[in-house]
């Protein structure tokens, strides 16, 4: 047997999301006899920390990461004697200049990067591999403060960069050894960006754990009311890729039209209160719920008659293909990469991205129950596992990248 290679994964947080889901479906379905396998995270104690193999080592957090989440509180002599200045000046500045403008996600990793990069120390241990599971922070620290023999870069999402912001971005992607984008979709958008760096891509699809989401999804049964029909979306609350207000608008146009039915939706982000506005607003509180994050979502995957999903950006997916492994229908509107794993009119239906197709597209799967009928007996054909996304890693990291 070969040597084991030492592996280290860099992820924001093991917060309930996909990219985050699907690092766990990787490390869960991966061979820990051919790895010495560690996990940073720079947020600690999300819903999925306890689904963590018990072979990978997750390390402790770094000390910056820790320091104060109210440290403005603390006293100037507390800060000098702990010599946490540099910590505070730089958590200081970071936060002064996000009060100046409004700021895209990747604008905000390279801002934070900028403001503390030199607080982080270069960590000793040396690494086969370093893998960035995650775009912005993560794909900075890997570069600049991990010791490795190859680099790769997961790329989990569309990604999008300012003027202003390019340079910087292209610096790091540049100096990784491979980039890997989880569709063909994302890998050509990617090529759209950095097409000089083509060689580097490398898709590995997001791997989806069927046995373990179908044994999870009989753990409970939520308390849907069998009067109604009961709408499940699961996304991080988000106006911009995830179309949380095209969401909200169709909610509003189904109750308008006397449509029967109750939408849940499993997330968190930072258009919640604006939703919660909306809701009460427009008297959608009998309509919509907002149930927050769920440490084990698929009962409700399970359970749901529908999912709907109405992104404008989307790497994978994920949450739509965790609905067809349970067979529920979907509706989702047409992103970038959704002909990746939807197939219109036999898996669910695609429609435009706006509030009244999604509307009307719901609609009709609910009173077509011949169609309804014909997508269920589709879905319980389709191929449900993905084995090749553990053969693609193997290879990517045993061979040579």
């Amino acid at each position: 047997m070969r040597e084991k290679k030492n592996i280290l994964f860099v992820i924001e947080s093991l917060a309930l999301a996909g990219s985050e889901k699907s690092l766990i479906s990787l490390l869960s379905n991966i061979d820990p006899r051919l790895y010495n396998i560690d996990l940073q995270l720079f947020a600690y104690g999300k819903e999925l920390e306890k689904f963590i193999p018990s072979y990978v080592n997750l390390l402790p957090p770094l000390p910056y990461t820790i320091y104060g989440g109210h440290s403005w509180e603390k006293s100037v002599t507390t800060i000098f004697r702990k010599q946490h200045f540099s910590f505070f000046k730089a958590k200081f500045l970071y936060f002064l200049s996000l009060k100046t403008r409004r700021w895209t996600i990747t604008e905000k990793a390279k801002l934070y990067w900028e403001k503390s990069k030199s607080v982080f120390s270069v960590q000793e241990k040396y690494y086969d591999i370093a893998i960035a599971f995650a775009q912005g922070v993560p794909t900075f620290y890997v570069l600049d403060k991990i010791k490795a023999g190859k680099r790769i870069a997961w790329v989990n999402a569309n990604v999008q960069f300012t003027t202003n912001n390019f340079a910087f971005q292209e610096h790091y992607y540049n100096n990784y050894d491979c980039i890997v984008p989880i569709s063909e979709g994302t890998k050509q958008h990617l090529e759209e960006i950095f097409p000089h760096l083509s060689v580097k891509y490398k898709v590995i699809p997001n791997i989806v754990d069927y046995n373990s989401i179908c044994q999870m999804a009989t753990l409970y049964r939520p308390s849907f009311s069998e009067n109604y029909f009961n709408i499940l979306t699961v996304s991080r609350l988000d106006n911009g890729m995830k179309g949380m207000d095209i969401t909200m608008e169709t909610c509003k146009i189904l109750r308008d039209k006397g449509v029967k039915f109750h939408w849940y939706i499993l997330g968190s982000g930072s258009f919640k209160e604006e939703m919660e506005l909306y809701m009460e607003k427009h008297q959608l509180k009998n309509n919509l719920t907002l149930l927050g994050p769920v440490t084990n979502p698929y009962p409700y995957f399970k359970a749901a008659d529908l999912y709907v999903q109405t992104s404008r950006h989307e790497g994978f997916g994920r949450a739509i293909a965790e609905a067809r492994l349970l067979n529920t229908p979907v509706v989702t509107t047409r992103f970038d990469t959704v002909f990746n794993q939807m197939v219109h009119e036999k898996n669910g239906l695609v429609t435009e991205m706006d509030a009244n197709s999604v509307s009307e597209a719901i609609i009709r799967i609910m009173q077509d129950k011949e169609l309804y009928n014909s997508i269920i007996e589709y879905l319980k054909k389709e191929d449900k596992e993905n084995t090749e996304t553990v053969d693609k890693f193997n290879q990517l990291i045993l061979d040579k990248v």
